[in-house]
């Protein structure tokens, strides 16, 4: 087999688009790929500061190679989540990857931060999903970081997969203000809030795995142990199997969506009433969602101490 590219010996087959390619070439192809998902959505310039959410995984870590390499403006943020060996472990890469290129890179813990509430505490006092607490946390400290720290972009490194799954989930349950929100770019609702974009949203989580290998990119190859039962996961396997059969279905879906439905349901963004009475950020109601879920934590907290 062939390289499309440059007709030497292909290393990379790409069933999804149905071409192949040798090592320099997917690089190439791959990076080409992001700077034109950044220019064809109008994401971000090379003259703003991107703040990158890093995870110390293939795709954050592929995100920010690729962003550094096409010349963009960027600061890596890695937040630490508290759930033991494995954000121990993702810190650690995430830190060697930003000390081997020498670029910066902001470390928060959610331990240390205000709150001082990690992942693992909130999911036991609320008796709710890991993800579901996850979620909320990464939202608020992800923007205090890019608002506090002046910047324009937020870029997270979401693939197709992820871009597929959160669509399939969300059109079997037809959730339609989360459908109104699907996109790659989330326009900013609140002085305080920044741009969200999500460069990968093309790109298969194949493709980003392949590209830190190329690169030389140590990350973390563990999931995290939180994932476990998921329905997330439940949807990838899915779209896996329909994607072994019919190659290039999950970039038709995503893209397709965009194109011809999500017009449909993108009406006026709602946008936050006033600002948390408690953290000052965008609020909908008095107290922030992540407010919310903190008091409820303390109070569940208070509960158990004063029955024990």
């Amino acid at each position: 087999m062939k390289c499309k590219r440059c007709a030497a010996k292909a290393t990379v087959q790409l069933r999804s688009h149905n071409t192949a390619f040798c090592k320099e070439c997917f690089v190439f192809f791959f990076q080409r790929n992001v700077e034109r998902s950044i220019e064809r959505e109008r994401m971000f310039t090379r003259e703003e500061p991107v703040l990158v959410a890093v995870s110390g995984g293939k795709d954050s870590l592929a995100l920010w190679d690729t962003l550094v390499t096409l010349g963009y403006r960027t600061e890596g943020l890695y937040l630490g989540l508290g759930i033991g060996a494995y954000s121990a472990a993702s810190q650690r890469k995430a830190e060697a990857y930003a000390a081997a290129r020498d670029l910066p890179l902001r470390i928060m813990r959610l331990e240390e931060e205000g709150d001082g509430l990690a992942i693992p505490e909130a999911a036991f006092f609320t008796r709710r999903q890991p993800c579901a607490a996850c979620g909320t946390f990464k939202r608020h400290h992800f923007d205090r970081a890019a608002l506090d720290g002046g910047f324009a972009v937020l870029a997270t490194g979401h693939n197709l997969d992820d871009e597929a799954a959160r669509l399939l989930g969300n059109v079997l349950h037809w959730q339609l203000p989360y459908l109104a929100k699907q996109h790659p770019v989330l326009t900013p609702t609140h002085p305080k809030f920044v741009r969200k974009v999500r460069p990968l949203y093309r790109t298969s989580e194949y493709e980003s795995a392949t590209y830190a290998f190329l690169r030389g990119i140590d990350y973390v190859v563990e999931e995290c142990p939180n994932s476990h039962g998921a329905t997330q996961l439940v949807y990838k396997d899915l779209l896996n199997r329909l994607e072994e059969t019919m190659p290039g279905s999950k970039l038709a879906f995503v893209s397709d969506f965009l194109r011809h439905a999500h017009p449909l349901f993108a009406g006026a963004p709602d946008s936050p009433a006033g600002e948390c009475a408690r953290c000052g950020m965008p609020a909908f109601a008095e107290l922030c969602g992540y407010c919310r879920l903190v008091a409820e934590i303390e109070r569940r907290r208070s509960q158990a101490v004063a029955h024990s």
